[in-house]
Formats: C-alpha cells, sequence, structure tokens
C-alpha cells in the first residue's frame, strides 16, 4: 500500500530555504555590515576558545575583510540572495541548493567556528552546531531528482536520523563542565539580554532569576527532555509527532530564551540562528517516509554501501 501524500513537500521546504536566504542577504544589508563592525564584532567573536586551526583561518578572514569591508559584505549579500532567488524558481531550484552546500560549508567554519563544537562551552541553548549548517542539511534532503516532474516528493527519508544526532547530542553539550550547572544557563540568558529591548531585558532577566535558584536536579530533567525528542523520533506515527511538537516547543524557547529572537535588534544579525532552523527541520521530517527504526537505518546503510562501493 503506498503512503499517503504528505502536505509537507520537497516543494515546501525549498520554498522555505529560498525565503530565509533572501532574509539573510537583507540582513546582510544592514548599515552596520558594511563597516569593521562585521569583522571584529560578528566573526571574530566566533574564534574565541577555539583551536588554533580553527582560530588561524578565522583570524586571518577578519585581517582580510578589513581590507574591504564594503566589499566583501556586498559579495557576501550578493550570493545569499542569488542563492534564495535560484532555489525559490523550481527550473533553478536544484542549482541553487546544490550551490548552497558548498556556500554552507564556508560559512559554518569561517563565519560559524563549526557552531563552536570543538570550543567546550556552546550548547543548543546558545545556538549549536550553528544554523548555517541545517540550511545545508535541508537543502540536500529536498534535492530534486532529474527525472522527476513531481512537486509532492518527500523530503529524504534520512532526516530523522538528523532530528535524533542533533538533539541526542546536544544534551551531551549540556554535560560540559562549563555549562552543566544552572548558574551557567542564568549567566547565558543574562549576557544575551545587553541591548535588547526593555520588555525581553524583562523577560531574560526572570528566567535567569528561575534557572539560578534550581539545581543540578533541573539540568537532568532538561536533558532528559532532550534525549526524549530525539529518540522518539524512531517511533512512527504518534510518537514521531509527539517528538516533533515536543521539539518545536523547545526549538522556540531556546530562540527566545538562548538566542534573543536572533538577535534582530542589535544591527549585526546575519541569520535568524538555529532556533527557526530547527523548527523547520521539525516541520519537514512530518512529510518524510514514515519508516520505524530498524527500517530507517537498514535502507540508510544500504544506501551507503551503494556510495561506497
Amino acid at each position: 500500500m503506498s503512503e499517503k501524500r504528505s502536505l509537507i513537500t520537497k516543494r515546501f521546504v525549498q520554498i522555505s530555504l529560498g525565503a530565509l536566504w533572501i532574509l539573510d542577504a537583507a540582513l546582510q544589508l544592514q548599515h552596520q555590515m558594511f563597516t569593521s563592525a562585521f569583522a571584529n564584532s560578528v566573526i571574530a567573536p566566533v574564534a574565541a576558545g577555539q583551536p588554533a586551526a580553527i582560530y588561524g583561518p578565522i583570524h586571518f578572514e577578519v585581517h582580510l575583510l578589513l581590507l574591504h569591508p564594503a566589499i566583501f559584505n556586498s559579495i557576501f549579500a550578493l550570493i545569499q540572495l542569488l542563492l534564495g532567488l535560484l532555489i525559490l524558481f523550481k527550473r533553478t531550484a536544484r542549482a541553487g541548493l546544490v550551490l548552497s552546500v558548498f556556500w554552507v560549508l564556508g560559512v559554518w567554519f569561517f563565519g560559524e567556528g563549526l557552531g563552536g563544537l570543538l570550543s567546550g562551552t556552546t550548547t543548543l541553548w546558545m545556538g549549536a552546531p550553528g544554523a548555517v549548517i541545517f540550511y545545508g542539511i535541508l537543502a540536500l534532503s529536498v534535492l530534486p531528482k532529474h527525472k522527476s516532474k513531481s512537486s509532492d516528493e518527500r523530503p529524504a527519508y534520512w532526516l530523522p536520523i538528523v532530528w535524533a544526532v542533533t538533539w541526542v547530542g546536544g544534551s551531551l553539550l549540556q554535560l560540559q563542565s562549563t555549562q552543566s550547572s544552572t548558574r551557567a544557563v542564568s549567566s547565558m540568558i543574562v549576557g544575551m539580554s545587553q541591548g535588547a529591548p526593555r520588555w525581553l531585558v524583562n523577560l531574560d532577566v526572570h528566567t535567569a532569576s528561575f534557572f539560578s535558584v534550581r539545581g543540578f536536579g533541573f539540568i537532568i530533567f532538561l536533558l532528559v527532555i532532550q534525549i526524549i525528542i530525539g529518540l522518539l523520533i524512531f517511533f512512527p506515527g504518534t510518537l514521531r509527532k509527539l517528538a516533533i511538537s515536543l521539539g518545536i516547543i523547545m526549538a522556540f524557547l531556546i530562540w527566545l530564551f538562548g538566542e534573543n529572537l536572533g538577535e534582530f535588534y542589535t544591527g549585526r544579525a546575519t541569520d535568524p540562528n538555529s532556533g527557526p532552523l530547527l523548527i523547520l527541520l521539525g516541520i519537514a521530517i512530518l512529510g518524510c517516509s514514515n519508516y520505524g527504526f530498524s527500517k530507517l537505518w537498514q535502507k540508510t546503510w544500504s544506501d551507503l554501501e551503494k556510495i561506497i562501493t
């Protein structure tokens, strides 16, 4: 029996990605991006605490950008605008998606320092594993087939694995010595409130106060929730929908309290941050084939063998 047609198609995700790239291009056109602030306040901080293999290239990049900040920024904005437009038009969507993957790899390294994963201080609440990597993963999951003209193809079946790795991996990041206390979470939330609108500052302060009086047991509670969100995705039907629903709620809370709505108010935001991308990932999975754990991994290994051989 064939699966029921899903409302969440490859084309739906493609349009979402195209719109996000255009949003990123618009953010890149903010006044501060054409000044030294882009290199000094946006790029340079991602090198902090990183291994030399990451710090060195990013440090070189900062010096390069400072030579002609307006020119480099204009190029970056045009590239992202082009990617968005290519993806939005059906005839050029495949080319745009493929090109976006290469752009993502560069931005993930030079713009996000691999999402800070090697710094020993980042968590999902702080934007790990980096917003841009989800652009690339989602792009690969909705590449149109060469010979297919159907507009209702499903996103790649393997997206639930990405979801599980993200949430379970995020719980492990929370166990790092620098992030395994409610005091650390509280400090992170307060630190993000600098320069925010008053209503958001008040919300951050109250949330930080809530965390500060909780013990390590509350961290464990958050870890368990993240693990549940990650593992329930392997159970098709109601449990998968529950995992996605909980994940979307958690992603919104991360975006609101951990990422302060992507800090759009600073004039230095280059993307909406990872929260909205996690939400889009969850929505995309609703359109995936409803495989259970065994069939999902069996098909994954089968496809990997084909690629290797």
